[in-house]
């Protein structure tokens, strides 16, 4: 029979009391905070040696068989918890699970370079780039004139780095990603496949024909973004794309050009952002949300997933729907529409 891989494996061993401190938990009295956990799991799938949570009510019958050793959920929780299981105490037990699991698999938090660290033989520089000592390069790279990489850094194989392009310390470009015309701070991660930089969709159109705008902006990437496989990162028309500090990017998402994202968005998979659009901090947008151009979503803001954005939105609204409206208008007409086709349905059967 062939190896098994493991893909990830645990930096250590943990005791349960150094868990709890790590993922900013309280182990509860009277447990046992010597036993070892060298792995995350599931409710249904944790085993000894592993550490599960409970995040939602609705797992409670899987807390009550789990095999753990250790469980991080809430006190209103604890009567869920088999006898044997340790508990870490937890008001957010979600995110002290993250943590935990960050602590366990540290390679899992960013792409690395495959074949280790340094600058690969394979890899092709361009003499005026400047590479700052601890930056690493897989095969198959390009990194062009003038490019300046920072320490830390990884350029994951077959990833392109264009002309003048600036790369932070700490940072990870996925394979095949293409960079260029861009500004990149410290921490980014970057997934496979990502563009960023490319020709903003942009047209003086008439009945003559559709006569192409030079795109002459360019892409800014503050500190501590991620970008998910795919997405593509359009740059300026005549002013910069900016993508603020901190913003997460799901994968297969569209930003147009001169578009302005805040700090600490969260951005799920397939949106659509049309250019020169502006998310203020802090606004979430479900998947396949369409945002109009040239409008404003407000700081705080929540656009449910599926919507159509066509409007400015106001600071802190939670909307819905095609055409995006508030939540409770677009629940109400919902509710409408429904009792409207079932009158219908009813109406149709008496008339038979």
């Amino acid at each position: 029979m062939a190896q098994t891989i493991r893909f990830f494996e645990p930096s250590r061993a943990f005791t349960v009391a150094e868990m709890a401190s790590l993922c900013e938990g309280t182990l509860r009295e009277g447990d046992d905070g010597s036993r070892t956990i060298t792995t995350g799991a599931p409710l249904e799938a944790a085993g000894p040696d592993s550490l599960t949570f409970l995040d939602n009510a609705k797992y409670a019958s899987a807390l009550q068989e789990t095999a753990a050793t250790a469980v991080v959920c809430a006190e209103k929780n604890l009567r869920h918890v088999p006898e044997g299981v340790c508990v870490i105490l937890s008001s957010q037990p979600y995110r002290s699970f993250a943590l935990a699991m960050a602590a366990l698999f540290p390679m899992a938090m960013r792409p690395k370079a495959v074949f280790g660290e340094g600058i690969h033989g394979g890899a092709h520089i361009h003499p005026t780039a400047q590479l700052e000592e601890g930056a690493h390069v897989d095969p198959g790279a390009v990194i062009g004139p003038d490019a300046r990489i920072g320490n830390g850094t990884v350029i994951c194989a077959n990833a392109v780095i264009g002309a003048g392009v600036t790369i932070g310390r700490n940072c990870a470009i996925g394979v095949g990603a293409t960079v260029s015309h861009a500004m990149i701070g410290n921490n980014v991660i970057i997934h496979g496949g990502v563009r960023i930089g490319n020709d903003g969709f942009g047209f003086a159109m008439g009945p003559g024909g559709h006569l192409k705008v030079p795109q002459v902006g360019r892409v800014v990437i503050q500190d501590s973004v991620e970008i998910g496989a795919n997405t593509c990162v359009d740059r300026g028309s005549n002013r910069d794309t900016i993508i603020g500090e901190g913003t997460k990017i799901d994968d297969l998402v569209m930003i147009g050009h001169n578009v302005v994202i805040g700090r600490h968005c969260v951005i799920v998979g397939q949106v659509g952002i049309a250019g020169s659009a502006t998310l203020e901090d802090y606004v979430v947008l479900g998947g396949q949300v369409a945002i109009n151009g040239h409008i404003t979503i407000g700081m705080g803001a929540q656009i449910a997933g599926l919507s159509g954005v066509s409007g400015d939105v106001p600071a802190g609204a939670r909307w819905g729907g095609v055409p995006a409206r508030p939540i409770k208008h677009w629940m109400r007409d919902i509710a409408r529409l429904r009792r409207e086709a079932f009158a219908m349905e009813n109406q149709k059967g008496k008339s038979k």
